[in-house]
């Protein structure tokens, strides 16, 4: 009798889509005995936060979100569809039910949207008032390069890399100003502006005490994991001494190609006093 290797290729694609839908109902059902995350990895996006949320998930003290970017205080991806409109009962869906998490243990999700839009600390702090949270933070010229990429492989970005990062202010000027953050233009094309980081930072700040915002740099993480996810394990309070065994980064573009000379330069000048400015707040220098 052969080995069935591939279970899709024997059962329909409605049989899984129905099998979803039956779990979210009952995970639905069963909202008010569902715990609410421990702590938050806000962002920001393309510095390693699914690396640092696969190695945290071997963790035996953490349990995970159904998914990985829940994407509730920040509404969603989806420009007609307001997720944080659905209420609390929707977000504690998407956890593990409290029974399941014993003394010790914490569950999390990992939205790097949180920390660009403006209306996620707040919110979040309406509901989860004591909750951590971790921000990494990479060289944001590097970061918008990568998020560049990341949107052309999407088929999101028309221009080239100097064009578009020359656009930006002028295409999000329109949706900043009406507060539109659910624009596919303001998620998808805001290269720049997610890396001024410490403006986003101060958002958080001005609603949680300085205590409960780990700070981490992405170079440094990627260059030792082990110690990153230590600093990470007593942040949140739970073994640091756990050895971690897959630290291979998750996530790395497989189409970006050599950058203009002139477009590092443009980046490079248009951070540098914003990158001075972070580094006079944390009293830490990252060499950006």
């Amino acid at each position: 009798m052969p080995v069935m290797h591939d279970l899709k290729t024997f059962v329909p694609d409605w049989a899984f889509v129905a099998r979803r839908q039956m779990i979210w109902q009952s995970r639905r059902a069963t909202w008010f005995s569902r715990a609410l995350p421990s702590f938050l990895i806000v962002g920001a996006q393309k510095c390693g936060t699914t690396s640092l949320y696969d190695y945290l998930v071997e963790h035996p003290q953490l349990w995970a979100a159904y998914i990985k970017e829940v994407h509730f205080f920040d509404g969603g991806l989806e420009p007609t569809i307001n997720d944080f409109q659905k209420g609390e009962s929707w977000y504690r869906a998407n956890f593990p039910l409290k029974s399941a998490i014993k003394q010790g243990s914490h569950t999390f999700e990992a939205s790097p949207l949180y920390m660009f839009n403006p209306l996620a600390p707040k919110r979040i702090f309406e509901l989860l008032p004591k909750v951590k949270l971790i921000a990494v933070l990479r060289n944001p010229t590097e970061r918008a390069i990568s998020h560049y990429f990341h949107e052309k492989r999407h088929h999101r970005e028309p221009l080239d890399i100097g064009d578009a990062m020359r656009a930006e202010e002028k295409r999000l000027a329109p949706k900043v100003q009406n507060q539109d953050y659910k624009s596919e233009t303001f998620i998808h094309l805001s290269y720049k502006s997610r890396g001024r980081y410490l403006e986003q930072l101060e958002r958080f700040l001005a609603y949680f005490p300085r205590e409960n915002l780990l700070i981490l740099e992405s170079e440094g993480f990627f260059q030792n994991p082990s110690a990153t996810l230590r600093r990470v394990c007593e942040f949140v309070d739970i073994d640091p001494s756990f050895k971690f065994n897959n630290l291979k980064p998750r996530n790395i573009a497989p189409n970006r190609v050599d950058i203009p000379p002139d477009v590092y330069h443009y980046l490079n000048s248009y951070f540098s006093p914003h990158n001075q400015r972070l580094y006079e707040f944390l009293g830490k220098n990252f060499s950006w």
